[in-house]
């Protein structure tokens, strides 16, 4: 497990004042400015966040020292981590994306299916990725109790209950 987490990135500016607008990772988007001081991934560059408001496609914030629309712009793309113990603990059931990957990925009677290598959502509920060696394309599988009945973050493991059809 990692002592930070990504809980959101720059998106770019907003407007010609020097505020940012802010793409949030977190269940409750505006939870991200409470989480501060933010650090770039590298961890060598903090911000301090205070949000502004809703815009489209995120949230509108300030950024200690950033006061033009060029140093805004200039952030976009970089993600934002918080320091694990500044986040709140999780029910047994939930997992932060970073505790997942790397993680074995196990079928039902134990074979090695491959290594968590991502997990992704694009809005309709969590996918991980797996990759193990002989495939020619990543497992991409719903991260449901159905498909993964069992999440060991101490073995370092997940139980994968293959879909039918699936390899």
């Amino acid at each position: 497990m990692t002592d930070r987490i990504c809980v959101g990135a720059f998106a770019g500016s907003f407007g010609v004042a020097g505020e940012v607008r802010l793409k949030s990772f977190c269940a409750e988007p505006e939870a991200l400015a409470s989480y501060g001081p933010l650090y770039s991934e590298d961890g060598s560059r903090s911000f301090t966040i205070k949000l502004t408001r809703p815009v489209a496609g995120g949230l509108g914030a300030r950024v200690s020292g950033v006061a033009t629309k060029e140093q805004a712009d200039a952030l976009k793309g970089v993600s934002l981590y918080a320091d694990r113990d500044r986040l709140p603990k999780l029910p047994d059931d939930e997992f932060y994306h970073s505790d997942l990957i790397g993680l074995e990925a196990r079928d039902t009677g134990g074979a090695l299916l491959g290594i968590v290598t991502a997990v992704h959502n694009h809005g309709a509920g969590d996918l991980l990725e797996i990759e193990g060696e002989g495939r020619k394309s990543p497992l991409l599988l719903p991260f449901t109790l159905a498909v993964v009945p069992t999440v060991d973050l101490v073995a370092r493991c997940v139980v994968i209950d293959l879909p039918e059809g699936l390899d």
